[in-house]
C-alpha cells in the first residue's frame, strides 16, 4: 500500500458529526501539528533566552521581562499558525465561547493573575533576580534570595538552602521587605544590653571596636552604635553594620560581633546586666 493509499484509508476510518468528518487521518494531523509546534516552540524559546542573555546592555530584570514577553508572542503565533494549518474554522467555535470563557474565569483565574503579577513585578523592578527579600511576619517570615521570577511563582532560596515557590500574586498583595533594593548589602542590627553604672562613652567605643575585622562587614556606610532605650533592668544599645552577601546568612556575623563585645567588655570592666534568676528579691 502506497503512502497516499494509506492516508486515504485513514480518512475512511471515522464518522461524521453534522457537517464535520472525524477520522484517524484528522487525529494524525492534529497530533503531528501539536508535536511539531511544541518542539519548535521549545527550541525557539531557548534561542530567545540565549539572545536576551547576551544583551548585556540590559540589566537582569529587563532581560527576563523581554524574554517572557517574546515567549508569549512566540507561543501565541505558533498556536494561531497551528490552527491555520489544521484548517479549523474559528467561527465554528463561537458556540463554545461562553463555556470557554467561564472555564478561563474559574479554572485559570489564579494562573492568569500570577502571570500578570509576574510581568508587573518585572516592569516596575521592585523585585529583581538576585534580590534578598523577606515575606510574611513573625514565625512565618521567609527570607531568601530571588533566583528566578517565573510565570506562576518566584523561586526563592533561603539561608538553609530550602527552595520556596512564592506565587507572584502574594508578592503583589502582601508586604515584602526588599533588603537589597538599592544595594546588595544588608543593614544588620545587633542588640546589646548594659548594666546601669557603666561608662556609656567607653562602652560605645568598645562596641565599635568589636565590629572591626569581622568578615563580610562593610566599611561603608560606617558602623554605628545607637542608644535605644533605658529599660527597667538594663541600658539597651544597638550595633548597626552593613554586611555583604546577606543571602548566605547573618548568624555567624552576629555571633562574631557579640563574642568580641564579650571579650572587650570583660577586659575593660564594662558590666553586663545580671541575669534575672541571679537577682536578689527586694
Amino acid at each position: 500500500m502506497s503512502w497516499p493509499e494509506f492516508l486515504g484509508w485513514l480518512d475512511t476510518v471515522g464518522f461524521d458529526i453534522g457537517g464535520y468528518h472525524l477520522s484517524l487521518l484528522g487525529g494524525f494531523k492534529v497530533l503531528t501539528v501539536v508535536i511539531g509546534i511544541t518542539v519548535i516552540g521549545w527550541t525557539l524559546s531557548r534561542l530567545v533566552r540565549r539572545l536576551f542573555r547576551r544583551m548585556t546592555r540590559l540589566d537582569l530584570a529587563q532581560q527576563v521581562l523581554g524574554e517572557k514577553l517574546a515567549n508569549i508572542a512566540l507561543w501565541t503565533a505558533l498556536v494561531l499558525f497551528g490552527v491555520d494549518v489544521l484548517g479549523i474554522n474559528l467561527t465554528a467555535l463561537t458556540v463554545f465561547s461562553g463555556a470557554f470563557g467561564l472555564a478561563i474565569g474559574f479554572g485559570l483565574q489564579k494562573t492568569l493573575g500570577n502571570l500578570i503579577s509576574g510581568i508587573i513585578l518585572l516592569m516596575d523592578r521592585s523585585i529583581e533576580p538576585g534580590d534578598v527579600i523577606a515575606v510574611g511576619t513573625g514565625a512565618d517570615k521567609t527570607v531568601g534570595k530571588v533566583n528566578r521570577i517565573g510565570i506562576r511563582a518566584v523561586a526563592v532560596t533561603t539561608r538553609d538552602h530550602i527552595k520556596y515557590l512564592i506565587p507572584n500574586e502574594v508578592l503583589m498583595t502582601s508586604a515584602v521587605e526588599n533588603w537589597t533594593a538599592s544595594t546588595k548589602d544588608e543593614r544588620l542590627k545587633v542588640p546589646v544590653r548594659l548594666a546601669y553604672g557603666n561608662d556609656l562613652e567607653l562602652a560605645e567605643r568598645l562596641m565599635l571596636q568589636a565590629v572591626a575585622g569581622v568578615e563580610r562587614v562593610q566599611p561603608e556606610p560606617k558602623p554605628a552604635v545607637w542608644l535605644v532605650n533605658f529599660a527597667e533592668k538594663a541600658i539597651e544599645f544597638e550595633i548597626q553594620v552593613s554586611i555583604s552577601q546577606p543571602e548566605i546568612g547573618t548568624g555567624m556575623i552576629r555571633s562574631a560581633i557579640l563574642r568580641n563585645v564579650w571579650h572587650l567588655f570583660r577586659d575593660n570592666g564594662v558590666a553586663l546586666p545580671v541575669p534575672p534568676e541571679q537577682m536578689q528579691p527586694q
